[in-house]
């Protein structure tokens, strides 16, 4: 993809993170059950069970149209510049 020594997987995954919570304004609860990965909270991964699938499903799909759209901007500003 060509970030290779400039982005990592955990800083993409920072950055989705971010932007699907400040950006996009969905809940840290929703958007932190998106990746797959153990909770760290040893509470929290024996009582919080919830999966929240109908909101993740949306999440991916305004993930996908958010950077579909920044793509479409970027080559409409690539070909005017």
């Amino acid at each position: 993809m060509g970030y290779k020594g400039d982005m990592t997987g955990y800083g993409f995954r920072s950055l989705a993170m971010s932007t699907l919570k400040e950006r996009l304004g969905y809940r840290h609860e929703v958007v932190d059950r998106q990746p797959v990965h153990a909770q760290k909270d040893k509470l929290e991964s024996a009582y919080g069970r919830a999966k929240y699938l109908e909101e993740r499903r949306t999440v991916v799909q305004r993930w996908v149209d958010h950077i579909d759209a920044l793509a479409a901007a970027s080559l409409t500003h690539g070909r005017q510049g």
